[in-house]
């Protein structure tokens, strides 16, 4: 189908990867810790500890990209066993029934069971068709009740930009249409965990992936990077496109247990100040969120950001720290923060956030997206490419052929007059030289010619 989304399993290895080891990506972990912490997760994830250690001397030295694995050619590994679909089936039931086990009991059962030949299933096949699948290590540990959590707690970071909280908020009927309709808006936003100071925030006519994915790309590009972001368990913060691009980007994504809503206290104590906002917009009848985003960003600016904010004082009191009586506003936190900000190219932040998908290219040399026509070029005519774009921005695409460069394509403008030319695909691309095919009969001309001399000749030796 067209709208079907690329599935590339080296980007799923390497976001699987990047998932297990991210906890050894804090650079503040001691030696010690990091031993400690690094033989855990090898543990856990019934992955050696020098495996472990190598893919995070690859991340350190070459990003998220460095976890991919080296690209495969042809289909399904010969080396797997016919009868592999059946076995992967019952090792999903397996993994089902006992959500724990580990790879290797998995394997242990089957060949015990005498459904699975000795030696024959690799535990590091079988654990990535078992992510795949949503049946990984890090994927189940999301619905587990971890009894030794901290995130239930009060807490605090130390600093900026080593946690923020991502959510969102309804505005029912702050949209006023003009026949006097009321539609809801949907706030997406990012608070920065230690100074509670708004990273991004912008309305949005709907609630999907994308204005999570603006939300977080606008918040990089203005503030820098983020070491870990805690959402809920939203389907807007567990998709994989926003995991992939948070990943290429270094940057941890944490979610809440199920119905926790204590642990992302910063951010629902946010969502109070929203409600004020929202009594007074209503006063204004915006009818189209570009107003409403105008009135929004006047409110943080102005308000939020320059007001006292109680849980600051409430932090440096815990630690005996005399707090003006004034007190300490968002805005004034976030400045005297010592800790530098991380700011990345906004080429390679782009890129992160960018969606990829398959199309067609068809007999007009254009490809279809978002209901709108974009020009490829005859030359790709019948040819399956990737396209590369910014959902909340269609003004154009990035196109990638896959025998040639990529290039980006903008919408088709439908001009006063045709083209009098008509282009000429790839595949028919070249002007020959010669027709080949006259050159084939007139070689056979002259063999012909030649016979028929031969034998003239041989007539008059007869006579």
């Amino acid at each position: 189908m067209e709208n079907k989304k690329v599935t590339d399993w080296r980007e799923n290895i390497a976001l699987m990867r990047f998932q297990i080891i991210q906890p050894l990506l804090d650079l503040t972990l001691d030696k010690a810790k990091r031993i400690q912490m690094r033989r855990k997760i090898a543990a856990d994830n019934d992955i050696s500890e020098k495996t472990i250690t190598r893919w995070e001397e690859a991340f350190f030295q070459s990003g998220f990209s460095g976890l991919k694995p080296a690209e495969r050619t042809g289909g399904r590994s010969s080396k797997l066993p016919d009868n592999f679909p059946e076995l992967l089936q019952e090792a999903i039931q397996l993994k089902r029934e006992v959500t724990t086990r580990s790879v290797s009991q998995i394997i242990f059962i089957l060949e015990g069971e005498g459904k699975a030949k000795p030696g024959v299933l690799k535990r590091s096949t079988l654990q990535r068709y078992l992510f795949e699948a949503g049946l990984g290590e890090r994927q189940l540990k999301m619905y587990r009740q971890d009894e030794q959590s901290t995130m239930t707690k009060r807490f605090c970071k130390p600093h900026r930009m080593m946690l923020v909280q991502a959510d969102i908020k309804y505005g029912v009927g702050v949209i006023v249409m003009a026949d006097g309709e009321k539609r809801t808006a949907y706030l997406s936003s990012i608070i920065d965990d230690h100074s509670r100071y708004i990273l991004w925030s912008e309305w949005y006519e709907s609630q999907d992936e994308y204005c999570v994915e603006d939300v977080f790309r606008k918040a990089v590009l203005k503030h820098g990077k983020f070491d870990k972001a805690y959402t809920d368990n939203g389907s807007q913060y567990i998709s994989r496109q926003l995991q992939t691009s948070c990943a290429m980007l270094g940057i941890s994504l944490k979610r809440a247990r199920v119905r926790s809503g204590k642990s992302k206290g910063k951010i629902e104590k946010f969502h109070q100040v929203v409600d004020s906002f929202i009594a007074e917009v209503k006063l204004k009848k915006p009818v189209e969120t570009t107003e409403l985003n105008r009135y929004w960003q006047i409110f943080l600016n102005e308000y939020y950001h320059k007001k006292p904010h109680d849980g600051i004082r409430e932090y440096y009191t815990s630690k005996g720290i005399t707090v003006p009586d004034a007190g300490i506003t968002p805005e004034q936190e976030w400045n005297r923060d010592t800790r530098a900000l991380i700011f990345l190219d906004s080429k390679t932040v782009g890129e992160a956030f960018l969606h990829h998908e398959k199309r067609n290219v068809d007999k007009g040399g254009l490809i279809s997206y978002k209901g709108r026509k974009y020009e490829a070029g005859a030359h790709l005519i019948g040819e399956q490419v990737i396209i590369a774009f910014d959902p909340m921005d269609d003004r154009t695409i990035i196109v990638y052929p896959k025998n040639s460069s990529s290039f980006t394509a903008s919408p088709v403008q439908i001009g006063e007059y045709c083209v009098r030319e008509i282009p000429v695909p790839r595949a028919v691309a070249e002007e020959p030289v010669t027709s080949r095919f006259l050159d084939v009969l007139e070689k056979k001309h002259k063999e012909s010619q030649k016979k028929l001399a031969d034998a003239i000749s041989y007539s008059d030796y007869g006579d």
